[in-house]
């Protein structure tokens, strides 16, 4: 039989009924998986092999067992349904994208600088979702916000809980701010450049600070900051005015005075920046969509990622 002739022939519920029999190995468990009768199957099974003119299975008193060519058989098989679950996959999104919203729990930095390049992007091809952006200032807020239902994918730097799932987007460096006036050599710069200043950080719950913290424990290095800042925008103030220097998230220091010097710490350091959703949450499309634009967005120092598909 011709491929065009076998291409005709076969049907949809045949592939089901061979995957259904491989998966249990035998027709009565088959047919309760799909609903239909024993005989039913039985049935779908021999017609299929008749069009094709090969044997797929091996009829026992224990059982259906595939033949070799039944197995590579049932692989195509399941690679054809898996392309007809995407097909009705992107056909549900399209027909869920005439509108909807996207609820977003994200900090100030990403919301800042990130976001409405994304957004402005995604608004191009789908101007009809509607964004609800929330900025939270606690580190734990992101996730409880999703655990709330007051948002569908947040974004954090923070370790995840198994509760989520959780995608690299970029990572962001951190960099040295010295006073305008300071006498600093280029990069790179010593450790001992550094302790020379007294040093503006962040607040002891910030998790910026818990990162700083870790990295010079690891290296031996002393910290010990002069002032304990809780907004970023205040901590590049202070510095600006000469009141010492300090390490921060490259986003979270932005936009830079250009009178402030900037280097690089003598050994790098930078935060994961991902996006997060709730395990086997049901996501609506409008949220799916904004996800694959999150996955081919252009980022700073951006990673590959791999964001969940609507199923």
């Amino acid at each position: 039989m011709g491929a065009t002739m076998l291409r005709d022939q076969i049907k949809l519920s045949q592939l089901r009924a061979l995957i259904a029999v491989a998966e249990s190995g035998n027709f009565g468990e088959a047919g309760l998986q799909l609903g239909v009768s024993q005989s039913a199957v039985s049935h779908a099974i021999a017609s299929l092999e008749a069009e094709m003119g090969i044997v797929l299975c091996a009829r026992g008193r224990h059982g259906a067992q595939l033949t070799p060519v039944g197995e590579r058989m049932v692989k195509h098989a399941q690679s054809m349904m898996g392309l007809l679950d995407e097909m009705e996959r992107e056909a549900n999104i399209a027909k869920g994208l005439k509108g909807g919203d996207v609820r977003i729990s994200v900090f100030r930095s990403v919301a800042t600088h990130v976001l409405p390049d994304i957004i402005a992007r995604f608004h191009e091809r789908l101007p009809n979702i509607n964004f609800s952006i929330t900025e939270y200032q606690g580190d734990d807020l992101c996730e409880g916000a999703l655990r709330r239902g007051q948002a569908d994918v947040g974004f954090t730097c923070l370790p995840t809980a198994d509760d989520f799932e959780a995608w690299e987007l970029f990572r962001d460096e951190y960099i040295v701010l010295f006073p305008p006036k300071a006498k600093i050599p280029p990069d790179p710069i010593t450790w001992d450049v550094l302790h020379q200043f007294p040093l503006i950080l962040p607040n002891e719950t910030d998790y910026c600070f818990t990162l700083i913290r870790q990295h010079f424990e690891k290296l031996n290095q002393p910290l010990r900051a002069a002032y304990q800042i809780k907004e970023d925008s205040t901590i590049v103030g202070m510095v600006m005015r000469g009141l010492g220097a300090t390490v921060i998230a490259r986003l979270a220091a932005e936009p830079l005075p250009p009178e402030i010097q900037v280097r690089q710490l003598p050994v790098p350091l930078e935060r994961v920046i991902r996006a997060i959703v709730l395990q086997d949450a049901l996501l609506p499309p409008a949220v799916y969509a904004f996800l694959d634009a999150l996955r081919t967005a252009s980022y700073p120092e951006r990673s590959p990622s791999q964001l969940p598909q609507a199923s």
